[in-house]
């Protein structure tokens, strides 16, 4: 992959996209297709006796350790690897790794597939969008970057600039940027960047006119949520506590809301909110338009927060809009008008107004109420609302009045997502991204007043999609409970029962899984594989009453949809359990652990990514006991229970025969602990066939994410890829 040092827009497709276009209508956007695309191959896999030649595993020694949990005998004799320290434990992830590395190069077809990934991988990709007082601010990444570039556009029809390249902030080990927040006028940017994945973020201050940064620099600003005064002089942030002002166990929690002025000495920025009630709480905040009013939303997971607020000019405390009720809320001020997006007594969403001078829930005026469809997010957008639904697990997006009359739909594509948006009621354009399995990342703007849609920007994405077809279906989950999932494949597919497929899924914390562009996803796709991923229970696909069907003590029920998904697949005539990959990250790791753990016979190969694994002790590592009102708390007897019953780690049955597995972790991960990986490899090597191999890589100098220079990603998907074909019968004829 090409790597050069400026961040700038090279092909004629990518510069046309800078400047505004013509006015299309969404509906009959097609994808970029080119007649010098690769036609893609429909061959299915062959066998691959060289497995059997292998070379085992490293030894791993197995020490007796074993703890009694709330009457329970638990076993864990590869507890000693948690220790990441250990020289012995280096020793031992070097030897995995090296493992791996070997076997996956040698795979037949593994450089083929390096050189089509390579360019997949140059096709561009648009991220985030942010407007600010005429500024669009994005991210873009070109061929010629190995990360997210973050522009800014400082008028419609100006060309863009490049703010933040964190390839120029890095060397051999990455600096990736966490995140960022403009300041109302554009002027200034707050972004923080970490070094190898970590997130554990630095803050700093960009003039974005100047390109100066300020002395400004402030530590410990984990996924920061700000909000900028308005006249830029100032902003309220979060952050977490620093190494000597908590007990080391608890440096993940007790985030706290601070203020600081621009030029202040950080370490004396005095405190504005800490929820003292629970240090694991996740406060943000935002600051209304006129600075007004700060808004603080105590998150406690499982699908809950509060919302308090603070009228800066009259002063006073903080006075609660939303308290102990258990739903989700959210929302913005215009004047002392609070528009509220809530499930309260609606788990589809309503949007509601709160008068700020009396916010008692008695007092909420109705605005768009609860329909069929989740609301998944909403925001003024000049004189109108914007409503983004949720329908059927695709995007719907539509304008109501600020009163709650309807005005119109915006057209989107069918099977389409609005991955990114952004609008506010000072602008009269607001701004979204547009993608779907078939068609990248396009970006287009709505002008309020007339309604007229216009594509702003797009990428050159050289890949013929008419071979290819994207459907949804419908399948029972073991319960009976409907759920759909979607299909990529092949129009000429023959359902013989013997196409590779790849099932991925996720199923918690309320995240939907729905239509996207994949770059790598063609190579697989090229060589006649199917690709399904269906809408598990937890997700927020339908409402927060499907999240909660997936979370605590009804957590099978993702894992049985799962389960129902691969059944399905077989007794449709896509695939078999020979055929059959499965594949999730982070929690979709532990739906993948838990999948193989009860139904090992349905699938041939499994990758599990930065997976949650040993859920008796997945609260004891970094900031991890946050995510007690999602799983439960294996402190708590009750719920110790129910987790236990499932725990991947503690469900390895040494007489089970169980599909070829690659495990990956990251060694900077702050979210989940790379032990959870290396145990259960350990675990499934101690008595893994040969010809179904366990493979585990601890990605050095990454994180939760993995690696996220493109270079890297290119070699990681190589080996994602040359493992699949491996264990699903060897390379392609």
């Amino acid at each position: 992959m090409r790597r050069i040092a400026s961040a700038r827009f090279t092909s004629a497709a990518a510069a046309a996209a800078l400047a505004i276009v013509a006015i299309v209508v969404l509906a009959p956007l097609t994808p970029a297709q080119t007649s010098d695309a690769p036609p893609p191959s429909s061959s299915k896999l062959t066998a691959s006796p060289w497995l059997s030649t292998l070379p085992a595993p490293p030894v791993t020694r197995s020490v007796d350790v074993t703890d009694t949990v709330h009457g329970i005998r638990i076993h864990d004799p590869y507890r000693w690897l948690e220790d990441l320290e250990s020289e012995e434990v280096q020793h031992w992830v070097d030897a995995q790794n090296a493992r791996t590395d070997t076997l996956l190069s040698q795979v037949p077809g593994h450089d083929e597939m390096y050189e089509r990934l390579g360019e997949l991988f140059e096709i561009p990709a648009i991220g985030q969008l942010w407007l600010r007082s005429g500024r669009l601010f994005f991210t873009r990444r070109d061929p010629e970057n190995e990360q997210m570039v973050l522009y800014v556009r400082d008028s419609p029809d100006a060309d863009p600039r490049v703010l933040i390249d964190p390839d120029l902030l890095g060397d051999e080990i990455p600096v990736h940027l966490d995140w960022w927040h403009p300041s109302l006028d554009g002027r200034l940017l707050a972004y923080g960047t970490s070094v190898g994945g970590s997130e554990l973020s630095t803050l700093r201050v960009l003039n974005t006119d100047t390109m100066e940064h300020l002395a400004d620099e402030i530590s410990g600003t984990r996924a920061a949520s700000i909000g900028w005064e308005p006249d830029g002089l100032g902003f309220y942030y979060t952050r977490f506590p620093l190494a000597g002002e908590v007990p080391d166990d608890e440096l993940f929690y007790h985030r706290t809301i601070y203020h600081h002025t621009l030029g202040d000495d950080s370490s004396l920025d005095p405190k504005v909110f800490a929820y003292e009630k629970d240090m694991t709480a996740w406060p943000s905040l935002s600051l209304s338009r006129d600075g007004r009013y700060l808004f603080i939303y105590v998150y406690m997971g499982g699908g809950r927060n509060d919302i308090y607020v603070k009228d800066l000019v009259r002063g006073g405390g903080f006075v609660p809009v939303v308290e102990g009720l258990d739903a989700r809320s959210y929302g913005f001020a215009i004047g002392s008008d609070f528009y509220m997006l809530t499930t309260l007594d609606a788990p589809n969403g309503r949007i509601v107004r709160v008068d700020l001078n009396d916010p008692d829930a008695t007092g909420w005026a109705p605005v768009v109420p609860e329909s069929e469809h989740a609301i998944q997010s909403f925001s003024d957008a000049g004189d109108k609302l914007m409503v983004l639904y949720m329908e059927n697990a695709q995007s719907g997006l539509r304008i109501f009045s600020m009163n709650g009359d309807y005005v119109s739909d915006v057209p989107l594509p069918n099977l389409s997502s609005v991955a990114d948006w952004t609008a506010d009621y000072t602008e009269d354009d607001a701004y979204f991204n547009v993608t779907s399995f078939l068609i990248p990342p396009t970006v287009f703007r709505y002008t309020v007043s007339t309604g007229v849609v216009s594509e702003v920007m797009s990428v050159d994405a050289p890949i013929d999609v008419t071979p290819y077809i994207a459907k949804q279906v419908w399948y029972e989950s073991i319960d009976g409970t409907r759920v759909s999932m979607f299909l990529v494949h092949r129009r000429d597919l023959t359902l013989d029962g013997t196409n590779p497929t790849l099932l991925s899924g996720y199923g918690g914390f309320s995240v939907p899984r729905t239509p996207g562009f994949t770059r790598n996803r063609f190579l697989w796709l090229e060589r006649g594989g199917v690709f399904a991923t269906p809408n598990l229970r937890g997700g927020s696909e339908y409402g927060e009453d499907w999240h909660r069907d997936g979370m605590l003590d009804r957590k099978q029920n993702t894992f049985d949809d799962f389960i129902a998904a691969a059944e399905w697949l077989a007794s449709e005539g896509y695939t078999n359990s020979d055929h059959l990959a499965v594949w999730g990250g982070s929690n979709g790791g532990l739906l993948v652990g838990a999948f193989i753990t009860q139904r090992p016979e349905l699938a041939a190969a499994a990758i599990c990514d930065v997976p949650l694994l040993d859920m008796v002790r997945y609260h004891t590592f970094y900031g991890a006991r946050i995510w007690t009102s999602e799983y439960g708390d294996p402190d708590n007897p009750d719920e110790f229970d129910y987790i236990y019953k499932y725990s991947p780690y503690h469900h390895v049955d040494d007489k089970a025969s169980y599909p070829a597995v690659f495990f990956t972790a990251g060694e900077s991960d702050m979210r989940v602990h790379p032990s959870h990986a290396m145990k259960m490899t350990a675990k499934l090597q101690a008595f893994a066939s040969p010809d179904r191999p366990i493979l585990l890589r601890l990605e050095r100098n990454a994180g939760h994410g993995l690696a996220a220079r493109m270079s890297r990603m290119q070699e990681q998907y190589a080996d994602y890829y040359s493992f699949l074909f491996m264990s699903l019968g060897g390379e392609p004829d």
